[in-house]
């Protein structure tokens, strides 16, 4: 949640964040009222409750008509403070109710606007020329008996899907290989897990706007997540971590679940929008003023991951209103998808400064210091998607696949070849 004090101290600065999100900016009234209300419901209730504290030791002392005087007013005090303390508690309330549903504050140097207004910061690689009619990744993986769509469907429904043979070989290689690279950067690996309690969902921002997207588990009150980031985040959940010991980085593995609501029709064909994928996704805790040069830091990772596959891909700055309710700001690499003539996103890496923390109680300490909040940052460095432009960047005209060099370790392969 955004914090309070920066609220009082500037708040035309969310009142702009909101603007540049396309979001309702007369929100930051509402709150301060609320606030101001709330402080002044509490000081009356202080006030009064140390009134009542002093009455109380003076009825001890005192007889006759002065104790009767001092008891009728501890009666009518008592009465006060009952009423003070509930307005206190009502308006914090209501204050952290709406408090909640406000995202985090943009980051200063992110683009206003929507979805299509994103700023390509940079190209890279040599997008694949053909001198044939090259597939996409579903007819290439049909060829290689890598994608079974049909049997997921008949399985699960749509949107649902097998990866067999050289498929789940090559998603196990990839994922292996992005761990690895994990592991020599200092990631703490982690197998995370993939239902968690209403208030790690909550606290990370992904109920409230983007509870539609989730799937729920109503008899034990449990969420499937849509990405590690969620327990990773909660896994230090009210804890004061050592602040000579940041930053914290883990790297987690876990298979994603999302509801795609509102997706109807858009990617229908293969396995670019499904209800269920693999992911590696880094995550960090840090110092809130190391937050942005963390930030870039993961993206950097990001883009070594790119690298090793071998795949022609842009990054952008994503636009405020096309961010998510914790992001103050997010960088989206996407790669060269050949048969659709277009970049689609493989990664995505997001600096969620201290809103998270301040959501699930996660704060630092250095020697000495009083606690802090820290600053959550999260980025994937590899996914099921990634498959899409492998298959479709490395494909030849038999129909094979030429696998990177730096992925064939951990595939077993230096080309996949069709089986029919």
């Amino acid at each position: 949640m955004i914090d309070l004090r920066t609220l009082r101290e500037d708040p035309d600065r969310l009142r702009a964040s909101q603007r540049a999100r396309g979001e309702d900016d007369s929100v930051v009234d509402t709150l301060l009222d609320l606030d101001e209300r709330r402080r002044g419901a509490l000081s009356r209730f202080e006030t009064l409750r140390a009134e009542q504290k002093t009455v109380g030791k003076s009825v001890s002392r005192a007889s006759g008509e002065e104790k009767a005087t001092l008891l009728e007013r501890a009666k009518d005090l008592s009465s006060q403070v009952k009423s003070a303390e509930a307005e206190a508690e009502k308006l914090a309330a209501e204050l952290d109710e709406l408090i909640y549903t406000v995202p985090n504050l943009v980051e200063e140097g992110a683009p206003e606007g929507g979805e299509d207004d994103y700023v390509v910061l940079e190209e890279i690689g040599e997008k694949p020329s053909f001198d044939f009619e090259p597939r996409d990744h579903l007819e290439l993986g049909e060829l290689l008996g890598a994608i079974d769509m049909e049997r997921g469907a008949k399985v699960s429904g749509s949107r649902f899907f097998f990866l067999r043979g050289v498929g789940a070989r090559l998603q196990l290689g990839l994922l292996n290989m992005a761990m690895q690279q994990a592991i020599e950067a200092g990631f703490v690996p982690m197998i995370t897990p993939v239902l968690v309690k209403p208030e790690s969902m909550k606290g990370t921002g992904f109920l409230g706007a983007h509870a539609s997207e989730v799937y729920h588990l109503p008899d034990d009150d449990l969420f499937l997540v849509g990405t590690s980031e969620v327990p990773m985040a909660a896994y230090h959940g009210d804890e004061i971590l050592d602040g000579s010991a940041l930053p914290y980085r883990y790297a987690g593995w876990s298979s994603c679940f999302r509801r795609e609501a509102g997706s109807y029709g858009k990617d229908t064909r293969g396995i670019i929008r499904v209800h269920q994928f693999d992911k590696v996704e880094m995550f960090s805790y840090v110092r809130p003023e190391e937050a942005h040069a963390e930030h870039l830091r993961l993206l950097d990772w990001e883009k070594e991951m790119l690298a090793k596959v071998e795949l022609p891909y842009r990054v952008i700055d994503t636009a405020a209103g096309d961010l998510g309710t914790s992001a103050a700001r997010k960088f989206d690499c996407e790669a060269w998808v050949p048969s659709q003539g277009r970049y689609r996103e493989l990664t995505s890496t997001s600096n969620c400064t201290d809103f998270q923390a301040r959501r699930l109680g996660v704060r630092f300490r250095e020697s000495g210091g009083k606690p802090r909040h820290v600053a959550t940052l999260n980025g994937t460095l590899a996914t099921t998607r990634w498959i899409v432009a492998i298959l479709e960047n490395h494909q030849q005209a038999d129909g094979s696949v030429v696998l990177p060099k730096a992925l064939r370790p951990y595939v077993g392969l230096d080309v996949l070849e069709p089986v029919r």
